[in-house]
């Protein structure tokens, strides 16, 4: 790749991560990178989603150019690291728009979805940097606040990067139309 030989958790390893963070490109993603975007939405899900059929992952995966072609830019918002040519840890914020309260003045909120790193890249802070980007953006674009669902696992990033639960006196709920 560049050179990298195996990384291991001594203090020559973190080097070698630092190195190979510093090559990578962490950039916006735009529709002529969709099929990349696809690529990495069908990895999150198989990982998040194990009781799904294939069946439900080929729907999916058909579903998903008309969706990023209709919201890329727009309303939904990517942002990635790529090592090489290779995108290797993706985050895409939502941006909503409701009418105006207490909790949201401006009307304008975000969601983050899918925030997913190849796993030999993990625990290397890349997807601390992803999430950086889209923060920023955030703040650029004036949202009240940012939410998300956290797994277990990504549990630990988002609290480092100062999320914080959010205890609500109402119940979620949802209605499954068939």
């Amino acid at each position: 790749m560049n050179g990298c030989r195996t990384v291991s958790r001594d203090g020559f390893g973190e080097f070698a991560i630092r190195e190979r963070i510093e090559e990578m490109r962490f950039c916006s993603i735009h529709k002529r990178e969709c099929a990349s975007l696809i690529d990495m939405r069908i990895l999150f899900l198989r990982e998040d989603c194990k009781e799904a059929s294939e069946e439900q992952f080929c729907r999916i995966a058909e579903n998903l150019p008309s969706y990023f072609e209709n919201h890329i830019d727009k309303d939904c918002f990517a942002f990635g690291a790529y090592d090489n040519e290779k995108l290797v840890s993706v985050a895409l914020l939502l941006l909503i728009e409701k009418p105006s309260n207490p909790r949201f003045v401006t009307g304008r909120i975000g969601e983050v979805l899918n925030v997913y790193t190849v796993p030999e890249y993990r625990r290397q802070g890349i997807a601390t940097r992803v999430m950086q980007m889209l923060m920023d953006f955030a703040k650029e674009n004036a949202l009240d606040f940012v939410e998300l669902k956290a797994t277990k696992n990504g549990y630990p990033l988002y609290k480092k990067l100062y999320f914080v639960e959010s205890p609500t006196t109402y119940i979620s709920m949802k209605r499954i139309l068939e």
